[in-house]
């Protein structure tokens, strides 16, 4: 059966390189203006909710100066801070959303790169704040492609405490004498059982990992949905869960999917172990256009 995908939220981020390889990262850790570049401003539960065309993606992304904060290289590079504080930050109870660029300036540093100084409006999603907050995002040239280097500064967002929802979770997925699974995060219809909303937070921020490390100044990431989750057995304080995602892709309208290992606790939070591109799935509807 083909999956009707709506997507409704998006926290969290084309992708390049081979769809086969794994790799391991470090565990560190709407209203649309007259401009038919421009983009869509709108905030739902887990992010923005935008809709851009093919032919709004061919924007030229290497204009410097001073950026018009609705338009496609403001819009990228904030996006990718949205995925820098959800996978340093994330958790199952806390989330971070791109609710508006302020300002934007662009400039070349050499031949190395590209580097984007940013005034945006940060959303933490589940405590319904937003803090204005001050970013860098630097977009590494080359053959290979290197991940984006992020700096921000949120304090007050990062102040929010989440520590005892966290650990009464832990302790009941810790505690249960069944391993724990959910499918279709949302469904079609956009709908996710309260109960499984902490695993459907915990499939973004994970997800967060491979938008942050496959963007670049010509991709725009979402989260679309979480096929599968599963809760697997472990012997340490880590709980474990394999995850299969789907992302998409705003330039092309592609449905990408993933195949994450991960593990989380509230003393650790989320470190991804394995991320796999899976092959291109040619049976698999787009999400439709939603206002």
């Amino acid at each position: 059966m083909a999956l009707r995908i709506i997507v409704i939220l998006a926290a969290l981020m084309g992708v390049t390189g081979s769809p086969t390889t794994t790799v391991r990262p470090e565990t560190s850790s709407v209203d649309t203006a007259a401009h038919p570049n421009s983009i869509p401003e709108t905030a739902e539960e887990t992010g923005q909710n935008e809709v851009f065309s093919e032919e709004e993606a061919a924007e030229d992304v290497m204009a410097t100066g001073e950026l018009n904060p609705n338009h496609y290289p403001a819009q990228r590079a904030a996006k990718v801070v949205q995925h820098y504080l959800t996978t340093r930050y994330g958790s199952p109870y806390r989330l971070f959303g791109l609710q508006r660029v302020h300002s934007g300036n662009a400039e070349d540093v050499g031949d190395s790169g590209r580097k984007y100084q940013l005034e945006i409006a940060v959303h933490e999603i589940i405590s319904n704040t937003t803090q204005k907050c001050s970013a860098e995002v630097f977009f590494p040239h080359g053959q290979k492609q290197e991940s984006p280097q992020v700096q921000a500064s949120c304090e007050e967002l990062l102040n929010i405490s989440t520590k005892a929802q966290e650990e009464a979770l832990y302790q009941q997925y810790k505690m249960n004498q069944t391993l724990i699974s959910a499918q279709n995060l949302p469904d079609s219809h956009g709908h996710i059982e309260p109960d499984t909303k902490p695993l459907w937070h915990l499939g973004i921020v994970a997800s967060s990992f491979i938008m942050l490390k496959e963007s670049n100044e010509n991709t725009l990431y979402n989260m679309a949905q979480v096929a599968n989750i599963t809760q697997l057995a472990t012997e340490n304080d880590q709980l474990k869960f394999d995850c299969h995602t789907l992302l998409h892709d705003m330039v092309s309208q592609e449905i990408l999917h993933w195949k994450l290992l991960f593990t989380w606790s509230p003393a650790e939070g989320v470190k991804v172990l394995q991320m796999e591109q899976l092959p291109h799935c040619h049976h698999c509807e787009k999400p439709p256009n939603t206002n």
